[in-house]
């Protein structure tokens, strides 16, 4: 490794442990000033765009290795946005009957976001005097169509929002903070999402403190196999990344060949298509659940599975626990995308899931589950948050991708971000809040209540 490398990982002090194995591998040429210029490219260090590292699986320690969770916890390394021009997030293009629920629209012209923003995942942090809110998204450019990227913003209420229309460059800016891979045999070479953000101690990774564990899709050019006719869908597997400042990504090399957490599974296996949306819960020590959808050729409808791991990168699948809804439903065609969040004080699971109909069209339902595991009930055949009905509505074509986030306060209430649809195809977030304690009833967020 070359000095410039060398001093890189110094600085950021993010270590992988010694049973750990490293694998500098090949960055993307001009990633928008992530990486520390080098001229041999196969020589940059941990905050570079593309990093990898594969756990060493034959240490015994390794495996029964566990990750503690930081909860209500502070960012870590907690600033105020300060980005060079930091932009607000604009919505001033719809008509204002048509924007209810909007709170995050698309980027600028020439921005990285400008022509399509989703995969909403938010976090927020309390603090002695202020709170933060950080959401981390995937949007693409008009010059790149075929490929998501994914950025960074942050506000301090959750619904104004501060965005860049480039790479983030340091740890208070906000922007694009990782792009798709560029090694010709990863999983992730087409596009990437996100999926979930967990902020974890782990002895596999030695650092100065906690660091944010950035679990997401990666989507390569090979098409994958789907029963209905829903357009070019293509392969994807889990991935993980790592940050100590949520900016800054190094990639953590799975135990598949192309770099991702694990495969699709087997011939006839329900899961044999691709593995997408991967939403990771902590339940308790050396116990954590990944959500995940794929679709199930055998009978023709999207299915959400759970794999349990005991360090956060080894996962073993234990199967498919929702699958096609009720004839004529919302979910009729099946689940995707599933968001699950455990109720306060140790309670029970809920899940959001964006369901599809006979037809398509997408709508948000509810399952609830005791112990997260298997023994998921959906609440009731109902949505809780569908298209809008008004014409021109920003989300008239339909809702998807669901974040949950349980809020502090006497009346428990609950939000619900989503991506919404409009005409054209037009992309946007947006916000529903919950009626009290109720997590089945949602509104559309319209203004503060004074």
């Amino acid at each position: 490794m070359d000095t410039a490398s060398a001093a890189t990982m110094k600085a950021l002090s993010l270590q992988i442990a010694t049973n750990l194995t490293t694998q500098i591998l090949p960055s993307k040429p001009n990633a928008h000033a992530l990486y520390v210029p080098n001229s041999n490219p196969r020589s940059r260090a941990l905050s570079l765009t593309r990093c990898s590292t594969r756990p060493d699986t034959d240490n015994e320690k390794d495996q029964n290795s566990t990750v503690e969770p930081i909860l209500n916890s502070r960012p870590i390394n907690p600033s105020p946005p300060t980005s060079i021009d930091p932009l607000c997030s604009p919505i001033s293009s719809f008509p204002s009957s048509s924007t209810k629920g909007l709170v995050f629209d698309l980027g600028q012209e020439n921005s990285w976001d400008g022509a399509e923003v989703g995969s909403p995942v938010v976090k927020r942090f309390l603090g002695d005097e202020e709170e933060r809110w950080y959401m981390w998204y995937s949007g693409r450019s008009d010059s790149n169509l075929g490929s998501d990227s994914i950025g960074l913003a942050v506000s301090s209420n959750g619904v104004h929002w501060e965005r860049g229309g480039g790479a983030a460059q340091s740890s208070q800016d906000v922007g694009l903070v990782m792009s798709s891979g560029k090694d010709w045999w990863a999983f992730d070479t087409l596009s990437i999402r996100p999926s979930e953000v967990v902020i974890m101690s782990s002895s596999k990774v030695r650092a100065s403190s906690a660091v944010y564990w950035l679990y997401y899709t990666g989507y390569s050019p090979e098409k994958a196999e789907i029963s209905i006719n829903s357009g070019e869908v293509f392969k994807c597997l889990p991935g993980l990344a790592i940050s100590q400042d949520g900016r800054h990504w190094a990639r953590i090399e799975g135990e598949h060949h192309s770099g991702a957490l694990f495969d699709v599974g087997l011939d006839k296996e329900w899961d044999s298509s691709f593995i997408a949306g991967s939403h990771v819960v902590f339940h308790e020590s050396g116990d954590l659940r990944m959500y995940y959808h794929s679709f199930d050729l055998e009978n023709g409808h999207y299915g959400i599975g759970i794999a349990r791991s005991r360090d956060g990168m080894k996962w073993v699948k234990l199967g498919k626990v929702i699958g096609g809804g009720r004839s004529g439903g919302f979910d009729e065609v099946g689940a995707m995308n599933p968001c699950v969040v455990r109720k306060r004080g140790g309670g029970e699971y809920v899940m959001a899931y964006e369901g599809v109909d006979g037809n398509g069209e997408r709508s948000i339902g509810l399952a609830v589950s005791r112990d997260g595991l298997k023994d998921w009930t959906r609440c009731g055949d109902e949505v809780v948050l569908e298209k809008s009905s008004e014409e021109f509505g920003w989300d008239s074509k339909g809702v998807g991708s669901p974040c949950l986030v349980q809020m502090d306060g006497e009346e428990d209430e609950w939000r619900l971000y989503y991506r919404g649809v409009g005409i054209g195809g037009r992309t946007g977030i947006g916000m529903a809040v919950s009626e009290g304690s109720d997590f089945t009833s949602f509104r559309r967020w319209a203004g503060f209540h004074l």
